[in-house]
């Protein structure tokens, strides 16, 4: 992990060459081997690491440039997962870490970009493949 700064600085570098509107970057799941629960190891989409460099699965981070708010929306482990993977650091606490203080539930997401569609904001989707 890079320092704080250092995510704010290329953040900051992606907002200057989009310069207005919504910035959607998807972050990726766990993948079932073959049922839910036996997953392939996480390995964290490379966009969404490189800009807000944390490493959970579930995430979806907007950055809106005309308010100048980064968002990062996503949900804390339940006690299910908590059981095989161990105590995990809360997303809050992961987010301060590379300097993003607005943290939401991922159901908030659609009705988020349900209001930016609305008021006609120009948007910028950010994925690999």
């Amino acid at each position: 992990m890079f320092t704080t700064q250092e995510y704010i600085a290329r953040r900051a570098g992606l907002k200057k060459l989009v310069g207005e509107g919504l910035i959607l970057l998807t972050g990726n799941d766990e993948v079932g081997i073959n049922f839910e629960d036996n997953i392939y190891p996480f390995r964290q989409d490379s966009t969404f690491l490189y800009f807000f460099g944390i490493q959970t699965f579930g995430l979806t981070a907007i950055i809106d440039l005309d308010n100048d708010e980064e968002i990062i929306f996503g949900d804390d482990s339940s006690i299910d997962h908590i059981v095989f993977s161990g105590p995990i650091e809360s997303l809050q606490s992961q987010a301060r870490k590379v300097g993003v203080s607005a943290v939401k539930s991922v159901s908030e997401l659609s009705e988020y970009l349900g209001a930016a569609v609305s008021k006609g904001k120009k948007s910028t989707f950010f994925t690999t493949v």
